[in-house]
């Protein structure tokens, strides 16, 4: 093929359409005209790449084609009304819709955690065997108190964070398998049973309590509605109900996706008070209230998110979903 003849005879083609791309406003016969020079383009675009070496004559109508394509379908980026809708409405209902998952997954584990700590606190033997009497008696005078004031408070809560929302990220990402959810959550309700064991057999319940109260409500909380997310996204393969397994799956995906960014909001917050609060020389009384109204905050969220349920019945799942115009296309099917 000749480039240079090819170029000529269609470079007219190409700046109109950039000259109708460099307006802000089309009207009804600039439109069919722009779309149809797009399409000329774009074929433009398939011949010059299979048969042209020239980098730059493909740069340029890549440039002009994806242009087009941005102005005539349009581009939907994120908007400070998705994240105001996200935050008053769809995390909330999100919460409010997987209750049962996270709710009997915090409570189970809230079990599992006394009685492993309950168990340690009053079998010597048990303890012992757990951790040898020199670590045991370290880990009561110093390191249990110290962990939370061992570096700066700012580096200290991206630490927290960052490790806190790699837990939950397992927990929502492996969820479809449900067992490897299960592991990490056991391992970390029997950690903190043991640690508060060990605490307690030694006379310091209250050292305990006082300094796990108050960013472990939140935090625990926060882990358990990404392992309850997780295990619901998992039973959405294993159960999909009216719907066909990929779609069951990839509704319950996107609505994960919206529980995992709002968990990590709440594991920030639950870091910034483990941070500057629980270290803090503030009365116990006072750092566990501040615990206690940030758990108070979440419960208030989630019965709003209840409200909204209610309000809107059926349709409510929805809310917590993405809005159709970012959910992507669906092949139809038949049978």
């Amino acid at each position: 093929m000749d480039v240079d003849a090819y170029v000529t005879a269609h470079r007219p083609e190409w700046d109109r359409l950039a000259v109708l791309l460099a307006r802000r406003r089309w009207t009804g016969e600039e439109v069919d005209e722009a779309v149809a020079l797009y399409e000329r383009a774009a074929t433009h675009l398939s011949v010059v790449r299979s048969t042209s070496p020239d980098p730059a004559l493909v740069a340029r109508l890549s440039t002009l084609v994806a242009r087009a394509r941005t102005a005539i379908t349009g581009s939907a980026g994120p908007s400070w009304r998705d994240v105001t809708r996200f935050a008053t409405v769809g995390f909330a209902v999100a919460l409010a819709a997987s209750w049962r998952w996270w709710l009997t997954t915090l409570t189970l584990s809230a079990v599992v955690m006394v009685a492993v700590g309950t168990w340690v606190a009053r079998s010597p033997d048990v303890a012992s065997a757990i951790l040898p009497p020199a670590e045991t008696r370290r880990l009561v005078e110093e390191d249990f108190a110290s962990y939370y004031s061992s570096n700066p408070a700012s580096s200290f809560a991206a630490r927290v964070w960052t490790n806190n929302a790699w837990i939950a990220a397992v927990c929502l990402v492996t969820g479809v398998l449900i067992l490897p959810v299960l592991w990490v959550l056991l391992q970390n309700v029997v950690n903190v049973g043991i640690a508060g064991g060990i605490l307690a057999a030694n006379g310091r319940a209250d050292l305990f309590f006082g300094l796990i109260t108050p960013h472990g409500l939140l935090e625990l909380t926060a882990l358990f509605v990404a392992a309850g997310a997780g295990l619901r996204l998992g039973w959405s393969w294993i159960d999909p109900g009216p719907l066909s397994r990929s779609e069951s799956l990839a509704r319950q995906g996107r609505t994960t996706v919206g529980i995992a960014l709002g968990v990590a909001v709440l594991l920030l917050v639950s870091g910034v008070i483990e941070a500057f609060v629980t270290p803090s020389g503030l009365p116990t009384a006072a750092r566990i209230g501040i615990g206690v109204l940030a758990e108070a905050g979440f419960v208030a969220y989630v019965l709003w998110g209840v409200v909204l349920v209610r309000r809107h019945g059926s349709t409510a799942p929805a809310l917590a979903d993405l809005g159709t115009d970012r959910r992507g296309a669906a092949l139809p099917a038949a049978g």
